[in-house]
């Protein structure tokens, strides 16, 4: 059964549904859900709908694995540091951290080890020579206890379910997802679904303005308990695209909310069609992850945009020393596009990243705080070039500069 024709049964057995079941079941239903995705038919890369920072340059891991690096500091070097990846897809990421991780000082390569949780078997995703110290567990939440390191998500919430609200008539409705008089799905507004639609709004102080759409992850709150049970000492690192409360419900800015569809590189923002092959996000409400952290224990540590927190870390460096490099016009050519697209203003480089903490002081961390010693440790690295498992922006994604779907 696809997702479609599940949610169809759903509505003809029980009324119409949630936009949050909706989108559940579009992008997670067992057999053809959007990320139940085959072998031949990864929802990222040049082939599928959106390119990821991982895929823009293998720098993004780089970067990150120095920014691991203190935090193990920070933790007194235990010799069994964990990073647990959230959403780890393809592994692509966890590759490029281990790959840097292996000449970081002090061993830290040997003490590092990396866990890929994900809903799904994603492909080319598994245990392959070269990789130690890697776990894979398929789970949808978290199930892990009393980690001391790292709880790391890159693109995650973004694509968790949410309701969609309407302030009609003075009235804060719901929108739910039904079927017309011609058995076509269709939009229809009425009661919310839960009392905790409203308080999330009165909690941030947020006034929907009359005729305004508006996304709410209920999720959170489930979500920060979890990662917070997960760790005894640590860090979380939510790297996602998303703003502050007051920006994301700008009611100048985003009147029809923040709601996304990409199919086949393209913008959409039509969910109801495509359904179970087209991606579908909405921004995250970084204000709500910060509450959600604090209530479970999770104390904020840091907040800025990706591309700050990448030339914090050294972006600007390796760019540098790309230049100086002994490389073929096109390699040099194709390794400036992924450096460059990791930090650009309107693209990946808008996206936010998000530091909590718990049991641990309230360091300054490089990505938040340059430091001259994240500088002499990304100095020593050596600067990371593309793979045949990244996508080369010049001659992969002709449609980067314009429709090009990236989660932007």
């Amino acid at each position: 059964m696809t997702a479609e024709a599940e949610i169809r049964r759903s509505i003809r057995d029980t009324g119409p549904i949630t936009f949050a079941e909706f989108m559940e079941m579009a992008l997670y239903w067992p057999d053809g859900g959007y990320y139940s995705y085959l072998p031949e038919a990864e929802p990222f890369g040049a082939a599928g709908d959106y390119y990821t920072s991982p895929l823009a340059h293998p720098a993004f891991g780089a970067l990150l694995a120095a920014q691991l690096y203190q935090c193990w500091r920070l933790l007194e070097g235990p010799a069994s540091f964990y990073v647990a990846e959230l959403g780890a897809g393809n592994g692509l990421l966890g590759r490029d951290i281990l790959t840097a991780a292996a000449d970081l000082p002090d061993d830290f390569g040997r003490c590092l080890r990396y866990v890929c949780v994900d809903r799904h078997n994603a492909p080319g995703y598994g245990h392959e020579p070269g990789w130690p110290g890697v776990a894979r567990i398929t789970a949808a939440g978290t199930p892990l206890r009393r980690l001391r390191g790292i709880i790391l998500s890159n693109e995650l919430l973004d694509a968790f379910p949410v309701h969609q609200v309407r302030q009609e008539q003075g009235e804060l409705r719901e929108v739910y997802i039904g079927l017309n008089d011609a058995g076509q799905l269709s939009e229809l507004l009425a009661e919310p679904s839960s009392p905790a639609l409203a308080a999330r709004l009165e909690e941030l102080g947020i006034a929907l303005a009359e005729g305004q759409t508006a996304e709410i992850n209920l999720q959170l709150d489930c979500w920060a308990g979890d990662i917070a049970a997960a760790l005894d000492a640590g860090f979380v690192l939510t790297i996602d695209y998303g703003r502050p409360a007051a920006e994301l419900y700008d009611s100048r800015l985003r009147p029809r909310g923040t709601l996304t569809t990409y199919y086949r590189h393209v913008q959409t923002d039509a969910p109801l069609r495509n359904i179970g092959r087209q991606d579908m996000t909405a921004q995250v409400d970084f204000s709500s992850v910060v509450n959600a952290g604090s209530r479970a224990g999770l104390t904020p540590l840091g907040f800025t945009s990706q591309g700050q927190f990448l030339r914090n870390l050294g972006l600007d460096r390796f760019r540098r020393r790309l230049a100086a490099m002994p490389l073929s016009p096109e390699t040099a050519a194709a390794n400036r596009a992924g450096l460059t697209a990791l930090a650009r203003p309107g693209g990946l480089g808008d996206f936010q990243v998000l530091a909590q903490g718990k049991n641990v002081e309230q360091p300054q961390l490089w990505g938040f705080e340059p430091s001259s010693a994240g500088a002499e440790l990304t100095e020593s690295l050596s600067v990371p070039l593309l793979t045949d498992r990244h996508i080369s922006l010049p001659s992969g994604w002709p449609a980067v500069e314009g429709l090009g779907a990236s989660h932007e």
